[in-house]
């Protein structure tokens, strides 16, 4: 079964001091385009292909659409909330990896056997910063 892969969009953006704030929708669109590859290669030292992609986005992002490769999946309230929803729902029995600096969220989504990561692991190779 392929490893899951869930990424937290408004913590990942938000990571980089790069003006997001001025176009949530259109920083949130930035991060999607640069996930594809990684479905292909993998997350070096942390998910090997096949594995399937999940970008989650709240407020002004909720309309990025999903692209191949990336299912974009849009939260109606609180993005970590949706997240911890999708790590309960689809992460049993597979391999799950949650994309994000937030500690609440981190802790809240290991205690549902998921693994976690920073936001460094896709995005600052996709920037050319790792």
């Amino acid at each position: 079964m392929d490893s899951l892969v869930i990424v937290d969009a408004a913590n990942v953006v938000g990571s980089v001091p790069d003006g997001w704030w001025r176009d949530r929708h259109g920083a949130a669109e930035r991060l999607r385009d640069a996930l594809p590859a990684y479905v292909s290669q993998g997350l070096p030292g942390l998910v090997t292909p096949p594995l399937e992609m999940v970008l989650v986005v709240e407020g002004a992002a909720r309309r990025v659409e999903s692209v191949e490769g990336v299912r974009v999946v849009p939260a109606d309230g609180s993005g970590d909330d949706r997240i911890v929803q999708l790590v309960a729902d689809e992460c049993g029995g597979r391999d799950c990896l949650v994309v994000t600096a937030d500690r609440g969220l981190r802790e809240r989504v290991q205690a549902l056997g998921a693994r976690v990561t920073g936001p460094r692991a896709v995005w600052g190779r996709g920037r050319g910063e790792a």
